[in-house]
């Protein structure tokens, strides 16, 4: 072992023995939460006065082994700050969410995906061990053997409940500077289905290599496919940091190349296609915003504030328009039944685009207990993060309920980042309420932090 990564650890651990010492010294009674800078969840919680922890020093990438391909890093580090420091030795993590903000710890205890996800599953699977300060106050290094395999296996999709993650060491993979895009156009959902299900599976498309597959869901005729292949060189490359938009090139285009650190964060710029909402792909106003505004950090903060102040809705009442419901959700379907759920959602819900993204669980040794997938099955994740209009007397969660009733008919899944209106009874049956009891009995037998029904339905 280095003596920088000695130094690095040793730093790290006055830091995490400093934050169990003040989880220690808070009144059990009161609220707790983590003090971070960024947040990506698009619930909103309740308003009580909580104690934040300072998690001041757990933002840093401690280590990086190139043979190894390894990082230790802090929970609190950003996707964008990993990718910094991985870079340079041509290595990145087995999956980069779309968004430069989300922490590795908030990916690994919230889930997260991208299109690697096929072929590496997502962020959890490619943690080789883990600290966590649980309920408890322990300081808990989780690994997939050992006494502490449950909380290894139970963590990922534990929000917080059980604990906090403040460091990880995570696998790489090896990179080269370019991506080659194709973007595979189709009129219908059943043969866009195949397509996702025979690629993923062959792992080739026309003799090329297929490193990455996700997908733009224009209308109910119009699908797009986006495979994407390492590559060493590229004859030119394009640009959707500035005045360039991503997602229209993928209607527009036939093939792309994108250096390897614009392809990561194609989606952030433009939070996808959620930029809209605030005006900035008139190229009038934006071609007058510094590059440095067009994050989904920046988007996030202004759409947080409408959440809790509702400046535009009262505007909008005044105007006499119809009360909307945020329908803001990530799903996972088999891909056999992904026809089925779309043919749903632009009958009964309406939003475009959406995004799809196929994932399968990489590691078939383990079993995840909060969220349960068949190794054997390939999954689509779609991706949907807008309002739709209520008509008079429907209440304000009229459509997600649709859409959680229907994911589960399908027999998929749905992440808890955003709102959830699961009773207890649903949500305990869903998300394994047998397993997560032995969890919270075992790592904070005193409910010192809120269970997981309470912090994503009751957004405690």
């Amino acid at each position: 072992m280095s003596g920088g990564l000695n130094a690095a650890l040793a730093d790290y651990r006055v830091t995490a023995n400093r934050l169990a010492g003040e989880l220690a010294a808070i009144d059990p009674n009161e609220p707790v939460r983590l003090g971070k800078r960024t947040s990506n969840l698009f619930r909103l919680r309740d308003n009580k006065p909580v104690h934040r922890l300072d998690v001041t020093g757990l933002d840093q990438v401690f280590h990086v082994d190139p043979d190894a391909m390894t990082a230790d890093v802090g929970g609190m580090t950003t996707y964008e700050d990993l990718v910094d420091a991985t870079l340079p030795y041509g290595l990145v993590p087995l999956v980069v969410p779309q968004l430069r903000t989300i922490t590795l710890g908030g990916a690994v205890t919230g889930l997260g995906i991208e299109s690697p996800s096929f072929r590496n599953g997502l962020p959890h699977e490619s943690v080789i061990e883990e600290d966590i300060l649980t309920g408890d106050g322990q300081l808990i290094t989780a690994r997939p053997e050992g006494d502490h395999a449950d909380l290894y296996t139970g963590f990922p999709n534990s929000y917080g409940s059980l604990g906090y993650s403040l460091r990880l060491k995570i696998q790489l993979e090896r990179v080269t500077p370019y991506v080659h895009l194709r973007h595979l156009r189709f009129d219908d959902a059943g043969e866009y289905a195949q397509a996702i299900q025979d690629i993923c599976a062959a792992g080739e498309y026309l003799g090329e290599r297929v490193d990455f597959v996700d997908g733009t869901v224009f209308t109910a005729r119009r699908h797009v496919l986006t495979l994407g292949s390492y590559t060493k060189s590229a004859p030119y490359t394009s640009d959707y940091t500035g005045q360039q938009i991503y997602y229209q090139s993928v209607g527009r285009r036939r093939e792309d190349y994108l250096t390897i650190d614009d392809y990561l964060w194609r989606w952030d710029t433009d939070w996808f296609w959620c930029s809209r909402a605030f005006g900035v792909q008139d190229p009038r106003f934006r071609r007058l915003i510094p590059r440095r505004f067009l994050r989904s950090e920046v988007y996030w903060k202004v759409a947080n504030f409408e959440r809790r102040n509702h400046v535009v809705r009262r505007l909008d009442r005044a105007r006499g328009k119809p009360e909307i419901e945020e329908v803001v959700q990530d799903i996972e379907v088999p891909v056999d039944k992904l026809p089925a759920f779309l043919d749903f959602f632009h009958r009964e819900i309406g939003i475009s685009p959406v995004w799809v993204c196929p994932l399968r669980q990489a590691r078939k040794d383990l079993t995840w207990d909060l969220y349960k997938l068949n190794p054997e099955i390939l999954y689509v994740n779609v991706g949907f993060w807008s309002s739709v209009d209520l008509a008079p007397g429907q209440p304000d969660d009229t459509h997600n309920r649709l859409i959680e009733a229907e994911v589960e008919r399908l027999g998929g899944r749905k992440s808890l980042y955003s709102t959830a209106f699961y009773s207890e009874e649903e949500f305990w049956r869903l998300y394994n309420g047998e397993a997560y009891a032995m969890l919270k009995k075992r790592y904070d037998p005193n409910g010192r932090f809120a269970d997981l029904y309470a912090k994503t339905v009751g957004r405690s």
